[in-house]
Formats: structure tokens, sequence, C-alpha cells
């Protein structure tokens, strides 16, 4: 299969970053995200994170802080080149964890007040205007292609965003919630119709 890759003239730059916990022998959690900027991945990382963290949350946080490097050495570049570079958005599919970095200490709480200065170095880059953090439902988190072993059609769905073979898609408000009827109109319609409609509405 092909790489593709191609800017669709937007000047913003997409990271999807994701961070696994204690998925190692070790425990320790693994970090993965890659670039975009229309179709294909033009940058992509995958790889163990340096120390052991104590949640879900703080594996996030340290996540983006392995690809901050990256996130901002990109931004960088594409201006030295001259382009106009509108913004970098990096998705995240942890609301705790994007707290923590758009406030620092000031949302840090005895959970996580032992976690290390450095990695609210992200905090000092979002006050500066250099990048934004956008939530993106797991269902839509490109960067679970490089901490989880994916299977079926996720994987070919994100494998086909990763090559270019269909352009990498903003994320959805989030995953709906399937419709239950209630027992008085279990009855009600035609034979069949409330097995009918709670199929469809698991397909929107």
């Amino acid at each position: 299969m092909p790489l593709i890759l191609s800017a669709n003239g937007s000047g913003i730059l997409k990271w999807w970053v994701d961070g696994s916990f204690g998925v190692h022998p070790n425990m320790r959690g693994h970090t993965g995200g890659g670039l975009s900027m229309g179709r294909g991945f033009p940058i992509s990382m995958s790889t163990k994170q340096k120390l052991n963290t104590r949640s879900s949350t703080e594996s996030e946080l340290v996540a983006v802080d392995d690809c901050m490097p990256a996130v901002l050495w990109t931004r960088y570049f594409m201006k030295a080149q001259g382009y106009d570079v509108r913004d970098t958005i990096v998705y995240q599919d942890n609301q705790s964890a994007i707290l923590l970095e758009k406030n620092g200490k000031a949302s840090s709480s005895k959970r996580t007040k032992h976690i290390n200065i450095r990695y609210f170095f992200v905090t000092d880059r979002v006050a500066m205007g250099e990048m934004t953090l956008v939530w993106c439902p797991t269902g839509d988190m490109i960067g679970d292609f490089f901490t989880k072993p994916n299977q079926g059609a996720l994987f070919i769905r994100f494998r086909d965003m990763i090559m270019g073979v269909e352009e990498a898609r903003d994320p959805g408000p989030g995953k709906a919630k399937g419709h239950r009827k209630k027992p008085a109109e279990k009855n009600q319609g035609e034979p069949g119709s409330a097995k009918n409609v709670s199929l469809d509405s698991s397909r929107k």
C-alpha cells in the first residue's frame, strides 16, 4: 500500500496523540501520535514511555510531553518555509488530561500533585497561543493505531487515514447512545418495527 501525502491548504496542523497506561511488562505506558495536514501522516511516532505513571490521565500527560518537540518543530519549520500556520491542534481522548494541560497546577488535585512540573510545559505553549487542545472521542482517536492492537474495521479505517487512502477526518461529537423502546411501545406499529428502529438507531 503506497503512502499518499497532500495538504488541504487550511494552514492547520492536526495532531492525534494518545497514551496507553501500563501496557508494558514493567507497567510503563506507551505514547503514540501523528500529524496530518490533509491526507496521510508525514510524521508519526510510537514509543515506550520512560517512566511509570499512576493513572491513564498521567499517561496521557506524558504522551503529549513526548510529542511536544515534534509538534512545535513542525509549526516552526512550516513558518520558516513561508507558510501561514493558522493553528496547531492536538487531539486527545482524555478530558482530565486536557484540563491539566490547559490549566497546569491550578487543576491539579491530591491525585496529580506529584506530577513533575516538566510535564506542564504544554500549558505554557497553550497560553502562548502556539497550540490548541481539542477533545476527541476514542472511536476517532487515530493515535490509538500506534498504542493499541486494533483489529477489524477500526484498524482498516485508521490505517487508511494514516496511509492517505482517505483524508483524515475531524473527530465527531462522540458515540451516539442507543435508543431503547419503552415497554408500552414494543407492540406498537408493524410487526418487527421495534427491532428495525433499534438497528437503525445503532447506525447513527
